[in-house]
């Protein structure tokens, strides 16, 4: 398997570790429920360096990734982050990703773990035509996310810069124990927070991780696994490729339609969308809650009209809201607040019913 820089870390403070698409990462610390609950309290520390980082550079960079993205990255300036998806010919997800304006003709595409190289393969294919260079670093970057409402605090003890001036969405470059990073307030939790990119040694990078556990434990800040990641961003509705997001659903399926921008020009996947748009949708991924005793697990059947129409894409017995919750697609018309359907666990079917999403949102 695959390790990332931090892994002695993870074995030195004991992490629960499995198989992640080839990589070996700590599914849990001291356990899902106390990691996510903390990082909705006070704050989480994750090893996201599975993630993959794609450079382009070139007097055509921004028409490149104009083309093959369905946001308009135009609006971007340097330092400032969007949250996008690279889209299949039908409209449907290659892959989600956030764009990183790091200068003009310079960005940064951050991707899916699992996806990386897929990633990489398609978009070089698919911007042959224009002037850029593409590099593809991903073995090169590690990735920390310090998540909560403390997050702030303990990493402004390990750089030099205000980390207040830094806003959602947005980007400075610097250094962290004297490592040039790249320091975004992203995340993946619903929570404030921060993502910190940089390429280092191993030691470096197990010295920063266990120092900044050791910093947090003063703010009740813990190791953070893959468990609580998931559980955390079901609960503010954040998709997960290859479960709510996928090469069979559209953008305005599933329900990301404020990361379409029709008129920005030509990109991959716009005349679907468009006449999609037009003609309107017949299905849309929705959030859940089971109105009876049990827990929805992705891939459960769903259940409308007593007939199946398809399978719970995410759920889970939410840590902080204390509830069973879950997102599946359903059809148009049965997609209104309110609605209700069943789902099938164990040899029941179980009813649940269409809530206003996110589940959770911060103060």
């Amino acid at each position: 398997m695959k390790t990332t820089k931090f892994n002695k870390a993870h074995y030195i403070l004991k992490g629960k570790m499995i198989d992640f698409f080839g990589w070996d990462l700590p599914v849990q610390f001291s356990g899902i429920n106390d990691e996510h609950n903390a990082v909705r309290n006070t704050g989480g520390i994750f090893d996201v360096s599975h993630m993959g980082e794609i450079f382009f550079k070139g007097r055509e960079a921004l028409e490149a990734i104009q083309f093959i993205t369905s946001n308009n990255a135009a609006k971007l300036v340097p330092g400032k982050i969007q949250y996008s998806a690279l889209l299949t010919e039908r409209g449907c997800f290659v892959d989600d990703l956030l764009v990183y304006m790091i200068d003009e003709n310079h960005y940064l595409l951050v991707v899916n773990a699992a996806n990386s190289e897929k990633d990489f393969n398609w978009i070089t294919e698919k911007t042959s035509k224009f002037s850029v260079e593409i590099q593809n670093q991903s073995s090169e970057y590690s990735q920390i996310a310090i998540q909560g409402p403390v997050s702030e605090k303990l990493l402004s003890q390990f750089v030099d810069h205000d980390l207040s001036s830094i806003k959602y969405y947005h980007f400075i470059t610097g250094q962290v124990r004297g490592i040039d990073s790249i320091i975004s307030r992203t995340g993946y939790t619903g929570e404030d927070g921060f993502e910190v990119y940089f390429k280092s040694s191993e030691d470096q990078a197990v010295r920063l991780f266990l120092e900044l556990v050791e910093k947090g434990k003063a703010e009740h800040v813990v190791p953070t696994g893959l468990g609580a990641r998931d559980t955390l961003r079901l609960e503010v509705k954040m998709a997960l490729y290859g479960n709510d997001i996928d090469d069979s659903h559209t953008v305005l399926e599933a329900d990301l339609g404020w990361i379409l921008k029709l008129k920005k020009g030509e990109f991959i996947g716009r005349e679907p969308l468009l006449k999609q748009k037009e003609t309107g949708i017949s299905r849309k991924l929705i959030g859940f809650e089971l109105k009876e005793k049990g827990i929805p697990r992705h891939g459960y059947p769903v259940y409308v009209d007593n007939q199946e129409y398809g399978m719970v894409t995410s759920g889970t017995f939410a840590p902080y809201l204390k509830k069973p919750i879950g997102l599946t697609y359903l059809p148009i018309g049965k997609a209104e607040v309110g609605s209700e359907f069943q789902i099938g666990i164990r040899n029941r079917k179980v009813l649940a019913r269409v809530v206003d999403t996110p589940f959770y949102q911060r103060k």
